[in-house]
């Protein structure tokens, strides 16, 4: 399978490129530079263009572009470019896979989609949520209309943090574990749908290669937690105390108060049925596995 990745620098892009590679997958990546490499193709999203060629012979293109959404404080700025970051180049892409007839688009989106879920349990059949990310993800997923409409098949992944050593959420928290300085946020009643790294790389791999997986696909773990119960988890990994308390007020100020009431004070309990009833098993089953896989890299 020829397979084009945008966005094959970032967190899982560069564990899925060798993974697909090492099946036997020729990769293309698009970069938004002038290629200097023989698998590397130039695209500028804004412009809606690609290199000539760029797409030709692709059997499915992964998009997995995004700027992260924990970058910045929440200005309106901010959030137009983490807009525009995910539904401009979906949308080109898209259109590139109507225009050459290409047969998949796997398409990364969040499970952020079902907004604030407290402790209710959501598979891919769920309504969607309402909130700055849920409205986000939701454009970011009707942004794949050309392709569909033009007899793609199209899976829309709800991605949720992607638990890596060096990056994502792990990236963030982990220094502060170290010192002992862990806690849970708020009343960590709110739930988190992480994934291992490895595991999201590998789903993508398992829907790229099996033609009856479409639509919505829920890629986190089968094993939601509570953040206490991941930081918990956590500080058992490192072997550090998780007795503090980070209140809500605290986080707020910190980060601004809509930031951290829709990624640190809310969550979503989300699982992955579509991926369960299609046979795909799980690396890392729990939060524990997860943890011990990235920290021992």
């Amino acid at each position: 399978m020829r397979v084009v990745i945008a966005g094959s620098s970032g967190l899982i892009g560069t564990t899925l490129v060798p993974l697909l590679r090492q099946a036997g997958h020729e990769v293309i990546r698009l970069v938004r530079r002038r290629a200097s490499a023989p698998d590397e193709r130039s695209w500028n999203p804004p412009a809606g263009t690609l290199d000539d060629g760029a797409l030709d012979g692709a059997d499915a293109v992964v998009n997995l572009c995004g700027v992260n959404l924990g970058d910045k404080r929440w200005s309106g700025e901010f959030k137009q470019r983490l807009r525009d970051s995910r539904i401009v180049p979906t949308e080109v892409l898209a259109a590139a896979v109507a225009q050459h007839g290409i047969p998949v688009l796997v398409n990364s989106t969040g499970s952020n989609i079902y907004g604030d879920t407290g402790d209710r349990i959501v598979d891919e059949t769920a309504p969607l949520g309402t909130g700055f990310l849920a409205e986000l993800c939701r454009d970011w997923e009707a942004a794949t209309a050309a392709a569909r409409n033009g007899g793609a098949r199209v899976v829309s992944l709800r991605t949720g943090p992607v638990l890596s050593p060096a990056a994502g959420l792990l990236g963030e928290l982990r220094p502060f574990f170290a010192l002992g300085l862990g806690g849970r946020l708020g009343d960590g009643r709110q739930y988190l749908s992480w994934i291992s790294l490895e595991d999201a790389a590998g789903a993508i791999r398992y829907v790229l290669e099996h033609d009856d997986v479409s639509g919505p696909v829920n890629l986190t773990g089968p094993a939601p937690v509570t953040n206490a119960e991941f930081t918990r988890a956590l500080g058992e990994a490192l072997h550090r105390p998780t007795m503090l308390v980070v209140p809500g007020f605290a986080l707020r100020i910190a980060r601004g108060s809509e930031l951290a009431d829709e990624m640190a004070l809310s969550g979503q309990r989300a699982v992955p049925a579509a991926l369960e009833r299609h046979s795909y098993e799980f690396e890392h089953p729990t939060v524990g596995a997860a943890l011990s896989a990235a920290l021992d890299r």
